[in-house]
């Protein structure tokens, strides 16, 4: 059997951590590693002890109206690299990597073109983190330089 490469392992695990999401939609997952060592993971859900979607039965965005139109203001939910941000101190995260798998919560398929959010680009940034892969397939991946993509060509403000 011929052994996963590192990168496709981390998403793996991140993977994993999706499953715990509590999205009535989709599943992120997201795990910061430095030095081959998992620093945090993070999963899409309600802040803590705040009742999730999953458990309400009702996606809050639906139900004013705003689902999947970008007014995160209306989600109960706490983004994946959010989650993975906040139990990870600066000092571990810099010059780390965050890995990021979204699945449809429904099939289980991977969510077509996913990506970080404006909010998580500037979390992720002033986290330090240097690097994001986001999984396309189980076996493809896209790789984001935080420094070339996001800093040096900053449009998002």
């Amino acid at each position: 059997m011929e052994r996963r490469d590192k990168i496709n392992y981390y998403l793996d695990i991140a993977e994993t951590v999706s499953r715990r999401g509590t999205c009535l939609h989709e599943n992120y997952g997201a795990i910061i590693v430095k030095n081959d060592e998992i620093i945090s993971t993070g999963y899409l859900g309600a802040p803590r002890t705040r009742k999730n979607c999953t458990d309400l039965g009702y996606c809050n965005c639906e139900k004013v109206g705003e689902k999947k139109s970008g007014h995160f203001e209306f989600c109960r939910a706490v983004h994946a690299e959010a989650n993975a941000i906040v139990s990870a101190s600066r000092r571990d995260a810099m010059h780390g990597a965050l890995y990021l798998v979204a699945t449809d919560a429904i099939t289980g398929e991977y969510v077509e073109n996913a990506y970080c959010c404006n909010m998580c680009q500037m979390l992720i940034i002033n986290a330090g983190i240097s690097t994001v892969f986001i999984r396309n397939n189980h076996d493809e991946y896209t790789s984001i330089d935080v420094d070339d993509e996001w800093v040096a060509h900053d449009d998002t403000i």
